[in-house]
């Protein structure tokens, strides 16, 4: 299975609290996680703007491959050993549901995670401190 490097927004809570979601569950190291609003996010190596990055969800396979919105949580999850999940995401036939609700949650991420997202933060940092 091809290493992922997911793009997120370090900017945001839920975002944040599902990248520690994920990088607990990376026994097998394969993915890797960068902040779009860091140094280590180059616009011109991966080929999408800090913008498209913050818009939709971004990650990139080892080979250079890049993917984006629904498939990336598919591909993730299965990474992290999640095969429900990453099942479940990968569904054509719930792709557009998927789709329109991540295009509502990306446009509105800061709101949403200024609801959500100090909870999830806490629950996922708690849950970690108990393994």
């Amino acid at each position: 299975m091809k290493k992922l490097t997911m793009f997120y927004d370090g900017l945001c809570p839920l975002c944040q609290a599902e990248i520690l979601f994920l990088s607990g569950r990376n026994q097998a190291g394969l993915l890797s996680f960068v902040d779009v609003n860091s140094n280590h996010y180059s616009a011109d190596k991966v080929g999408v703007s800090c913008q498209q990055a913050l818009d939709s969800m971004y990650a990139q396979y080892d080979d250079g491959e890049l993917i984006n919105g629904v498939d990336v949580f598919s591909a993730a999850y299965a990474r992290a050993n999640l095969p429900k999940l990453a099942w479940l995401f990968s569904r054509p036939s719930l792709r557009p549901i998927l789709t329109m609700a991540y295009r509502f949650f990306a446009k509105n991420r800061h709101t949403i995670s200024g609801l959500f997202g100090p909870s999830a933060l806490w629950l996922v940092n708690a849950t970690r401190k108990h393994k």
